[in-house]
């Protein structure tokens, strides 16, 4: 009997139940099919781990460096990353270095796809780098010790394109976002701007009733038990239970939505299922010193933004020592690294925006309203649009003023002005805002500050006790081999290797899935039985989410209320009443280099020529819309690029705009007043200084309001009036010089 068409013996099945049996056959045929997407996943998971240098680099790679060869050999290595065919590469252009996490997976999610971080920043014309890692750390490996082998990638970097127009733009990708600070402050001669996506620097950071991963610390007694999970790994730590550490904050999707989504799309689903799983399961490990510095220094102890870390040779970690621009990405739905995480480090080094300013410190902030965490350096979407954007527009976040900005961006469509000076599809603006916009997302009390105080010495004296006490016996009695043994039968590791081929049972799995691929009989999309499978489907997602948020609450709960309680407090060595800030003061010799600087831009304020004065004019008007526009900034590059004279560099460029940005801060009537003895007497060229300005004002919309007033008052101090049309006059000449 056909089962296209079946039939009882007295008449055609009713309507209902012919739909269960079309369902039926679906449902057994997607099983199967299922079944052996798993197997490919194990099998997959098997041919990746046994590589030496397992990857998910789409790209092409040249290796520059192995770090194993240098003097303190660590498991990193440098590559160039070899441009398509159809990409052109512009050597001119500052080179991208983009460094992968090391949080449990393997490198190469920076380079994923075409639409990566790596893959749109080839397209804007930068050379790329990438800095990954192999699966075991060299014996001896410190995070200091990979921090200056990166370091050393960075300056082979820069040798290889000495005709750059800047500094590399180094993109660190959460737990590489942290390290590439840490770096960044001790070398910060190394760097172009800096990409934090994901990153957490302020560990204690958040919000009450989200997110609750900042009280794991707390709620497990500290460290020790990092310290013990090394132990059983004979010195290393496995990264597996990292990555069990993401899944566990989202249960439904671990143990439901991930493997539904494929069952019920297993006709389609299959290739980007693999793909993401080739990197989601090839673990690799840390040195146990490695991981106890990351949960001692770091996320139990907080101490990065606060200074206190330091390193072997006496250094201390100091974020405001960052010369380089930092664009920090992070996301309203990243569970991971909230943004009060990625961004409550402005909050604990600066007082106020003229605190970043006196740093000489460009910051520039963005918050996705719901991409996940992977997705911040994972999506598509999210490449196309932030990361294609920062690529186009580097340049214009490098020579913004000092001071603290949020990207904006807008879709570019019919209406929008100038659209001819947008790069791509998004007009990317950096708006000025205060440390009242970030304080506004929320963030700790006092309370939280002591509570966390607290779970911190609670980990000091269980590490104590643990590494006293327990720690030699267990040294003793694992080996190698036992540690081995205990890895390859980690749940996440067996769960790829149960349902691999190695399984005699996934042999008939393999064969039946041939058969039924020649055969496959998808069920009709308004079959009402698949109708009642999705909704117990969202049943299930709904009772495992309700649970988790059940059980976080629980966590917070406890957390709260225990490191809360004033007697255990007292009982740690901290004053219940206190008000602990974790802002740092000025250093008097930062004050004193401060106070010298500032008398040398005063003395400097009737310096200068007509390039001086144009600027000093555009950043003043342009002040008083408080957001610089890419299209004006391309508008610019455009004057510049025409210009026939001799250039200036874009690093001479980013100091003249610095230069007369701190001259407007210090003293702005009397920088303004200035302008006048700064022109040359030919009235031609002040004419053409001024249609430059309009042009570049114009770009980004219709000069109004208080930049009109403002452009009229330049107009004044050049001698020229505001209304002149700009197709008869000199060409600008940028080296102009007053008489």
């Amino acid at each position: 009997m056909s089962m296209e068409n079946p039939n009882l013996p007295g008449g055609p099945l009713s309507g209902l139940v012919a739909s269960a049996v079309e369902y039926m056959v679906d449902a057994s045929q997607r099983s199967v099919l299922f079944l052996d997407i798993m197997r490919q996943r194990g099998d997959q998971y098997r041919d990746h781990v046994a590589q030496t240098a397992p990857h998910v680099l789409q790209y092409a790679a040249e290796l520059i460096m192995d770090g194993r060869k240098l003097d303190e050999p660590v498991n990193y290595a440098l590559v160039r990353i070899i441009p398509p065919k159809d990409v052109e590469i512009d050597l001119k252009r500052r080179p991208f270095v983009v460094i992968d996490p090391r949080a449990g997976h393997g490198p190469g999610i920076g380079g994923f796809k075409a639409d990566s971080e790596i893959g749109v920043a080839m397209k804007a014309g930068h050379p790329c780098y990438f800095i990954g890692f192999l699966p075991e750390p060299m014996p001896g490996q410190t995070i200091e010790r990979i921090a200056r082998a990166e370091a050393i990638f960075i300056e082979k970097v820069i040798s290889r394109h000495p005709d750059a127009d800047g500094k590399p733009c180094v993109i660190g990708n959460c737990q590489a976002g942290w390290a590439v600070m840490i770096l960044a402050s001790l070398r910060p001669e190394l760097f172009g701007p800096l990409i934090i996506a994901g990153a957490p620097l302020a560990y204690w950071a958040g919000v009450h009733g989200k997110y609750p991963m900042r009280y794991s610390g707390g709620l497990l007694g500290g460290s020790w038990l990092t310290a013990l999970t090394s132990d059983l790994g004979a010195g290393k730590f496995d990264g597996a239970w990292l990555v069990q550490n993401f899944e566990n904050q989202n249960p439904s999707n671990t143990l439901w939505t991930k493997q539904y989504n494929v069952y019920s799309k297993v006709d389609t689903e299959a290739n980007r299922y693999l793909e993401f799983e080739r990197w989601w399961g090839g673990h690799v490990n840390l040195n146990a010193e490695e991981i106890q510095f990351i949960v001692d220094e770091l996320f139990i102890g907080n101490n990065l933004a606060a200074g206190k870390i330091e390193m072997s040779d006496g250094r201390r970690v100091d974020l405001r020592n960052i010369q380089s621009p930092i664009v920090v990405f992070c996301s309203e739905g990243d569970n991971v690294t909230p943004p009060q995480q990625a961004l409550d480090w402005i909050l604990d080094c600066y007082a106020d925006v003229d605190e970043i300013r006196a740093y000489g410190q460009t910051i520039v902030y963005t918050v996705h309203k719901s991409i996940g965490h992977l997705g911040i350096f994972v999506s598509g979407g999210v490449a196309k649009k932030e990361h294609a954007e920062f690529s186009s527009n580097i340049d214009l976040i490098d020579v913004l003023p000092p001071g603290l900005y949020e990207a904006t961006f807008e879709a570019k469509g019919e209406e929008t002005t100038s659209s001819d000076l947008v790069v791509g599809q998004w007009v990317m603006r950096c708006e000025a805002r205060t440390l009242g916009d970030i304080r506004a997302m929320g963030g700790n009390s006092p309370e939280d500050e002591r509570r966390f105080a607290a779970a911190k010495r609670v980990s000091e004296l269980n590490l104590a006790a643990y590494q006293k006490f327990v720690q030699p016996w267990i040294k003793t009695l694992v080996t190698p081999q036992m540690a081995e043994t205990m890895r390859n039968l980690h749940p996440l590791r067996l769960q790829y290797e149960a349902l691999s081929s190695q399984n005699p049972w996934m042999t008939a799995v393999k064969s039946a899935a041939e058969d039924i691929e020649d055969n496959r009989k998808p069920v009709a999309q308004d079959n009402p039985f698949l109708a009642f499978q999705e909704q117990m489907s969202k049943q299930i997602v709904h009772a495992l989410d309700s649970w988790r948020d059940a059980q976080e609450a629980l966590s917070e709960a406890i957390f709260l209320n225990l490191y809360g309680s004033p007697a255990v407090q007292t009982a740690l060595g901290i004053d219940p009443k206190s008000e602990p800030s974790r802002r740092r003061e000025m250093s008097a010799e930062h004050r004193a280099m401060l106070e010298k600087r500032v008398a040398q831009l005063k003395s400097g304020i009737g310096e200068g020529g007509l390039r001086e004065a144009a600027i000093r004019s555009l950043l003043y008007i342009g002040s008083a819309r408080g957001m610089v526009d890419e299209r004006s900034i391309e508008a610019l590059r455009r004057i510049r690029r025409d210009y026939s004279g001799q250039r200036m560099t874009l690093p001479e460029f980013k100091m003249l705009v610095r230069e007369q940005f701190f001259m407007l801060l210090i003293d702005r009537e009397g920088a303004l007043a200035a302008i006048q003895k700064l022109l040359p007497e030919d009235v031609n060229q002040r004419r053409a200084a001024f249609a430059a300005i309009r042009e570049v004002l114009s770009a980004s919309g219709e000069i109004a309001g208080e930049r009109a007033s403002r452009l009229r008052r330049v107009a004044t101090l050049f001698g020229v009036d505001t209304g002149e049309g700009e197709s008869n006059v000199a060409p600008f000449d940028p080296k102009a010089k007053a008489s």
